[in-house]
């Protein structure tokens, strides 16, 4: 057996959406910060990322984590996410899956009954405390980054679908939070080509008219998700489907996506500090957040979110690139 590269691997699913966690095979990657290490990663190694993310070794919907030294002092492990849409500053699955794998690798010392692990992500630190009962991963609360608001009902034209109101909030990731009564489509997963297409129409006329930029986070520009919000949510449950740049739903509630809607509701005077709010996904899983603290990025009103969800190694493996493979970074169909 031939192979000109090897990288091993945990794969594990939060909640419904699967996180590859990278353990070895990539190496230090350059950078004096992990978002450095983010951004040569994107100019120089993304052809990894296609390896791992796109079919045969993946799928439309892969995700995954590269596990990578800290940068901080303060901090156990590095990561850079990676997902077929490209590298994120922060992923809250991902993030939930990072931890359960290293406690269930016993790649952290494991305290009962709660783990500690602190992360150096490209969006800052991100804390998860996770919970331990009998060596097992049973749940994880992550702390995230500042989340905030960038723009409160706003409106943009997107072609074929008018004007659409539209509310945009940072959340480790930029979010465009649109209600699915005013594009006239249900919360329904028959309709879900439907739904992304409108998502995928939103996004380009967003980056294209009004792009948001992030005030300290380099190469951060542009909104790749779109949450539909379902009729009937609210500050206490709300449900969402989550369209994703360059075309799919997030199985997960989606960690940084809660982050933004909370501090989207906590903007309109809707959630206050200290109370749970319930962010559920397309498939039903669901996340519980709270908004513990407030703060500012760059001058902004934000808040400090943490969101508690669950997640399940699926398997260890080896993926290997035989050099005759055709497909070297998989492909896209």
């Amino acid at each position: 057996m031939k192979s000109s590269r090897m990288i091993s691997a945990v794969d594990s699913h939060t909640e419904g959406m699967p996180t590859r966690v990278v353990t070895g095979g990539v190496g230090v990657i350059p950078g004096a910060t992990m978002n450095e290490k983010r951004l040569h990663f994107m100019e120089h190694l993304d052809d990894l990322r296609l390896f791992l993310m796109n079919e045969p070794r993946g799928h439309a919907a892969m995700s995954g984590a590269i596990l990578q030294p800290s940068t901080r002092a303060d901090c156990d492990w590095g990561v850079v996410y990676i997902e077929v849409s490209g590298c994120l500053p922060m992923c809250g699955h991902g993030t939930i899956g990072v931890a359960t794998v290293l406690v269930e690798t016993g790649m952290v010392e494991v305290v009962e009954p709660v783990t500690t692990i602190r992360l150096d992500t490209p969006a800052g630190l991100v804390i998860a405390r996770v919970d331990v009962s009998d060596g097992h991963a049973d749940r994880v609360t992550i702390e995230n980054v500042p989340s905030y608001v960038d723009r409160l009902d706003a409106t943009i034209e997107v072609p074929g679908l008018g004007t659409v109101p539209y509310s945009l909030a940072f959340g480790g990731n930029f979010y465009a939070m649109v209600d699915l009564d005013d594009v006239g489509l249900p919360f329904d997963r028959d309709r879900q080509q439907d739904i992304l297409d409108a998502g995928l129409r939103i996004m380009a006329a967003i980056n294209e008219q009004a792009p948001p930029v992030h005030p300290e986070i380099a190469g951060l520009d542009h909104c790749h998700h779109v949450e539909f919000i379902a009729p009937g949510s609210d500050a206490v449950l709300s449900r969402h489907a989550m369209a994703i740049f360059p075309g799919w739903f997030d199985r997960s509630p989606c960690g940084t996506g809660t982050s933004a809607r909370m501090a989207e509701l906590w903007a309109r005077g809707e959630l206050p500090l200290d109370q749970d709010f319930v962010n559920e996904s397309f498939i039903g899983s669901r996340f519980t957040g709270r908004l513990i603290a407030e703060t500012t990025v760059a001058g902004r009103p934000a808040v400090i979110p943490t969101i508690s969800g669950r997640a399940w190694v699926t398997g260890i493996g080896s993926y290997l690139l035989d050099p005759a493979d055709p497909f070297p970074t998989g492909f896209q169909f």
